[in-house]
């Protein structure tokens, strides 16, 4: 019995990581057919300017309410993990939307409860907007985006690595967490206390386990050095044919016309409802 308990635990953990690793995977390199996807990186880098600043500095509900829906149909559109959306309803919750439910429950007015639906809206919109750019898009051409407004190419391909390195750090992660509880004696938690002290145990193991994970990583990271150096890496990263060559495919299309005109008829009908009201 025990045994087939172990077992299961087991499996249940192995799950658990291959999710978090399909979720990544999906979320980056998943989203290839979407609508946000086929847009050039460079306008939706634009479009995440606008939405990503200026609700921070508009305190008007209805405006802030209508780029709210238009972000939140574009994560829509995007076909975000949902990982990622779950993360974005958590931080939500903990920054803002926790006092909006006390204030609410504790009987607050309108005086009360109107700045804090603000800030929640604020943060809400600015974070969807950030979820459908940096995670409806292809790593590469979000690289590729940001590196023609002049961000710097290293950092640009850092981006795009951690993206696949993400994967791999939660595989390795699993074989050391893995390892450390086949040869570990975990204690019995069939009572009370004995919950708390695997609990405990297993957070031992947890923390135990970033040690070997931060050893390997660096080795691989050496390793991945090593090898860009000898493919001419360095040269290419300041050279500007190369940088030509890997920005020629990028190309503006009317659909990104389209969607940008879309996005700002939609503020601008927000701007006068929200005059109206």
């Amino acid at each position: 019995m025990k045994i087939m308990q172990k077992l299961s635990e087991s499996i249940l953990d192995k799950l658990s990581i291959d999710f978090l690793c399909n979720q990544v995977l999906k979320n980056a390199y998943g989203n290839d057919d979407t609508i946000i996807a086929s847009l050039d990186s460079r306008i939706l880098i634009l479009w995440y300017l606008f939405f990503g600043v200026v609700p921070w500095f508009v305190n008007d509900i209805p405006f802030l309410l209508g780029c709210f829906l238009l972000v939140a149909i574009t994560t829509k559109l995007a076909r975000v993990a949902g990982l990622v959306l779950g993360l974005f309803l958590l931080g939500v919750f903990t920054q803002t939307g926790y006092l909006l439910i006390v204030t609410l429950l504790f009987g607050g007015n309108e005086t009360a409860i109107a700045p804090l639906l603000v800030l929640t809206l604020k943060v809400a919109t600015v974070s969807l907007a950030s979820i459908t750019v940096f995670s409806g898009l292809d790593p590469d051409h979000l690289a590729n985006g940001l590196m023609w407004y002049g961000c710097p190419e290293r950092l640009s391909f850092s981006i795009s690595y951690a993206y696949r390195m993400l994967p791999l750090l939660m595989e390795e992660f699993q074989s050391v967490l893995l390892s450390y509880r086949l040869r570990g004696n975990p204690p019995a938690h069939d009572t009370f206390l004995g919950k708390v002290r695997y609990l405990i145990y297993q957070i031992r193991v947890i923390i135990h386990s970033f040690y070997p994970l931060m050893l390997n990583t660096a080795k691989r990271s050496r390793t991945t050095v090593e090898v860009l150096e000898i493919k001419g890496y360095r040269y290419a990263a300041v050279n500007k044919e190369v940088k030509k060559v890997k920005l020629s495919t990028m190309k503006v299309t009317n659909n990104d016309a389209m969607f940008l005109a879309l996005s700002f008829l939609w503020v601008a009908v927000t701007i006068l409802i929200s005059t109206l009201v």
